[in-house]
Parts: structure tokens; sequence; C-alpha cells
């Protein structure tokens, strides 16, 4: 199966976390390799890991470095930045989204529909259609997020569930068919604007990193976050509203998810009830790569987007040189484990 990525071919230490209260410092590291063991725990491998994938896919294709692929990098990167900075929110409050490829299938169909049943080329009906995207992701949120908190159901299978119940609707309302007659507006303007080089996708990724980046490290909000993701009964002996909190978490999860799929819809030209079934995985590996924890409380923005980054590059290098789209799964497989692994041993590193 094609990955949607190829349309176009807080913290792992403790004192970085801006959670209530005041952490100890970690014990420091001993001399010799121990020294550099926690060091790379601490700091993580996917910076190095993203140069040497440049370096290498640089090095075998030279059209990997030009300006035309270099804006379909940044086109597939706006996609899976917004998915995965949605699902770290999540993560970090120690829960986890898997109705997110649902999601993104329900907004595409839900939001070409209004278009095209009020149809016309003018702002209406893409105003209309936004407006209705973004309503579904509302609805899941809210939905996924107060069996969640309100009856303590394991987020992971409350979030099946509903990706199951979205997607069967997707499929019922386009009657598993492309929805297309979208309005030019929406396809030409959103779908393939670009500022000198820069997608306005990216654009619009950006700035929603810039306010989620202000939303946790500047607010109580991002602090209650945190703080649920440390502990639920810790937080709630300090006062954070602990069902408030994971109920926001969910609806900025699936909200900014249908954001994403608007964008993606726009690209694709046409409402698909198969769209973004990949992005489940690809959102979990990238905040996981970036040093978001599964058992919350910790998590960087900047370090997701990161993961974001380097999954969108390796997946672009692969498809410039041709490795197969089954042995890019494995690739991805072997690299989420991993970074399963690797937060295993960061934890007991800082727990040491």
């Amino acid at each position: 199966m094609t990955s949607p990525l190829d349309l176009d071919e807080r913290s792992s230490n403790p004192q970085d976390a801006p959670v209530l209260g005041k952490h100890p410092s970690p014990a420091a590291p001993g001399p010799g390799p121990s020294r550099l063991v926690s060091a790379l725990l601490r700091v993580g491998l996917l910076p190095v890991m993203l140069i040497a994938a440049v370096a290498i896919f640089a090095t075998i294709e030279p059209r990997f470095l030009g300006p035309l692929n270099g804006t379909n990098i940044g086109r597939q990167l706006s996609f899976l930045l917004i998915i995965t900075m949605a699902q770290m929110l999540v993560l970090v409050t120690a829960e986890i989204d898997m109705s997110v490829g649902s999601t993104i299938a329900l907004t595409s169909v839900v939001s070409t529909t209004v278009m095209v049943k009020v149809g016309g080329d003018g702002l209406q009906p893409v105003v209309l259609g936004v407006l209705a995207g973004l309503g579904v992701g509302l609805a899941m949120g809210l939905i996924n997020g107060l069996i969640v908190a309100k009856f303590r159901v394991p987020s992971f299978i409350v979030t099946i569930g509903s990706g199951a119940i979205a997607f069967g609707v997707a499929l019922m309302i386009s009657s598993g068919s492309p929805i297309t007659g979208l309005p030019r507006t929406f396809t030409r303007t959103i779908g393939n604007t670009k500022i000198g080089l820069v997608p306005l996708s990216l654009l619009i990724a950006l700035a929603v990193f810039a306010l989620l980046y202000l939303v946790l490290n500047w607010t109580t909000v991002g602090r209650y976050f945190y703080a649920v993701g440390g502990g639920e009964n810790a937080a709630r002996l300090v006062g954070v509203p602990v069902l408030r909190s994971k109920v926001l978490a969910f609806v900025l999860c699936s909200t900014l998810t249908s954001l994403s799929a608007i964008l993606l819809t726009a690209r694709v030209s046409s409402g698909e009830p198969n769209l973004g079934s990949e992005f489940v995985i690809y959102s979990i590996a990238a905040a996981v790569l970036g040093g978001t924890s599964f058992f919350g409380g910790e998590g960087r923005l900047g370090m997701a987007a990161i993961g974001a980054l380097f999954l969108v590059v390796l997946n672009n290098g692969m498809n410039l040189i041709r490795v197969s789209s089954y042995t890019q799964q494995v690739v991805l497989g072997v690299l989420l484990i991993g970074a399963v692994v690797i937060d295993r041993l960061r934890r007991r590193s800082t727990s040491r």
C-alpha cells in the first residue's frame, strides 16, 4: 500500500518538562563509556540519524537536495507534522489515539460532501465544508475523551472502537467511492498554493507548531497535561482537573487531525474514505522517536517535529532510490520498536 506521505515524491530529562512541582536532578553519569551512553539516552540518536539519512540519500540520489524535492518534502511534512503534534498531546497524558486515521477519512468525506452539496466555486462552500470537517474532529475528540476520562476505559480500546465507527460512517456516506467535483477555490488555493518554494500547508503546520509550543510551555493547560501524564493521583492531590485535561487533549488531537485531513483532501482534490490510514503508525512513531514517552508525562514538541521530519525524509529518500513499500514498512516497524526500547532504557537511566 502506498503511504499518504508519497503524494509528491517534554522531555527525556524530568527537569526539562514544565510539570507541577520540582523534580530531583538525575544522578550524574559515571566515567568512561557509561557517560557516553547516558548522554545518548538523554539527548537521543534522532538528530544524528536525520543528518545521516540526508547525507546518504544526497550521495545516492542527487535529486534529493533539489528545490523540487525540497518542496515535496515540505508538503509531505505538513500533514504528518500536524498529526504527530496532535498525537503527542494525548501521549503526554499517558493515553493514545488510534482513531486518527479514521478521523482523517471521515473528515475528508464529510467536508467534501458539504462542499459538493452547497455547490459553486465561491468561498461559501469551502468555509462550510471546512467547518463541517473540523466539527467531525471536535465530535471525535469529545467522544473519545469523555469515555476515556469519565469511565476510565483504556484509550487504546476506546479509540480503536471509535475509529471503526468513523471509518464505517465514512464508507456509508461516500458509498466507498471518492467524492469529486470540489470547488477549485479549495483545491487550487489550499491544495497547491506556494509562497516561493514553501507550500501553504507547511506554513499552516508551522503556525500550529508555534501555538502548541506556547500552550505546552507557557500555559497552565500545558502544565496540566504533563502533570496528568506523570501520575493522575498525584495530579489530583495538587488540584489538577484530570478529567477536563484529558478531554481537552483528545479534543485538540482530533481537531488538529481534522485540520490536517482538510489540507490533505485539498491536495488529492477529492474526498477519500480510505485516506490517511497509515498516519496512525506514522504519528506514533514520529512522536516516540522524538522522545515522547508511551508512559506519559514526557515529551518535547520540537523533538516530535524532528521525528516527523526524519520519517518524511526517510520515506522520501527511499522512494527516490526505489526501495519497495514493503521494505519501508519493515524499516518503520524496526524504528518504532527501537524507539520504545530506548524510551524504556532512558526512563531507567533517569530514575537511577
